[in-house]
């Protein structure tokens, strides 16, 4: 029988790697009962189950001890679903995103959640809002912003009327799909997806299929669902929703633009997460429509070394010459710089509301 370069024999080898096995599941229940000491003590002081702070420094950790030959991307990945599994033992984690299944926020909403978490895909940014509001989810996943789209402002708008708090946020790279029930590509002859992917892989779909009809269609997962039930029809959408829907990939990273990313905010209840040592704040300031009014609101931050990442203004409807600027700003709420700087915007504003500190993402 053939052996290895170890000397080990093929069925030897099978045993070696079930006993390794047999390991790590005593090791992951052993993690798993802790888990749970954890998650009542957490009750006990009224702490919330996701602990977005710990999380990063676990996975720094991780990366940090990684002998290999796994990446560290392979690691951090299976242990976010074995945090996701222990999370779940602790308390049932509801996420509401915006819908359907295999969406982009649904992929935020599993690498923030893990694939144990109860998700629940709504029709609107609006309608992930009533969802935690009302307590049918205990987060929801919500898009704020693209690489080369922008801002989204239904986000903005939602989050300068709601009670919730921004507890974390997701980067997704935005990795478009080509898929179809074959995965041939001469069998393709429509191809469709929503408007914004369309055009984000344009010079390819030009290049690669230049005379293929394209149909847009309400999301991309709505895309995939009709590739999966029409014989020559493809779909752009992303990796998860190939998955969901049983099809299989024609081609990946098919955008034209590689660094696309799209940055989501975990929405909740909780208490604020305590500093991480890089933290990121959601603010929003009401102010009313003069001259020099954003200089002068944004003169404490630069007074007080705070660095901004965002700003995007929104007029308020039915109110005329009044205006709100969402603001990113670097640091935690309880930082004595950023502290100092928003005492003085309380000066100059209308009103100033913080919507969250929590730890920028990796």
């Amino acid at each position: 029988m053939a052996k290895s370069s170890t000397g080990k024999t093929l069925p030897e080898l099978r045993k070696q790697i079930d006993g390794i096995d047999h390991q790590i599941l005593k090791l992951l229940g052993r993690r798993a009962r802790t888990a749970l000491k954890i998650g009542q003590a957490k009750r006990k002081g009224s702490k919330s189950v996701l602990d977005v702070s710990r999380e990063k420094a676990v996975f720094a950790a991780i990366r940090k001890a990684n002998p290999g030959p796994l990446r560290d991307e392979a690691i951090e990945a299976i242990f976010r679903e074995v945090i996701s599994a222990c999370r779940a033992y602790q308390a049932p984690t509801s996420v509401a995103f915006l819908g359907p299944a295999g969406t982009f926020s649904h992929a935020a909403a599993v690498r923030q959640f893990g694939h144990t978490a109860d998700f629940e895909a709504v029709a609107t940014i609006d309608d992930v809002f009533a969802a935690v509001e009302a307590g049918r989810a205990r987060y929801g996943v919500v898009p704020i912003e693209n690489t080369t789209e922008g801002a989204v402002t239904p986000t903005l708008d939602a989050l300068a009327t709601t009670s919730l708090s921004v507890v974390a946020e997701i980067l997704v790279k935005v990795d478009h799909y080509l898929m179809s029930k074959s995965g041939e590509a001469s069998k393709i002859r429509t191809i469709v997806s929503h408007v914004q992917p369309l055009a984000q892989c344009r010079k390819y779909l030009a290049e690669r299929y230049p005379n293929v009809e394209q149909q847009a269609a309400p999301s991309t997962a709505s895309a995939a669902i009709l590739a999966g039930k029409r014989a020559g029809l493809a779909a752009i959408g992303s990796k998860l929703a190939a998955e969901i829907y049983g099809l299989e990939l024609v081609a990946r990273s098919i955008q034209d633009v590689a660094g696309n990313v799209t940055r989501f905010l975990v929405i909740g209840t909780d208490p604020q997460p305590k500093p991480s040592g890089d933290d990121r704040t959601s603010l929003v300031i009401l102010v009313r429509d003069e001259v020099g009014v954003l200089g002068r609101v944004l003169q404490p931050f630069t007074g007080n070394r705070v660095n901004l990442s965002m700003i995007e203004s929104r007029p308020l409807a039915g109110r005329p010459w009044e205006y709100r600027f969402f603001i990113d700003i670097g640091g935690h709420v309880t930082d004595k710089r950023l502290a100092a700087a928003l005492r003085e915007v309380d000066d100059i504003s209308l009103s100033t509301k913080v919507l969250g500190s929590y730890p920028v993402a990796g």
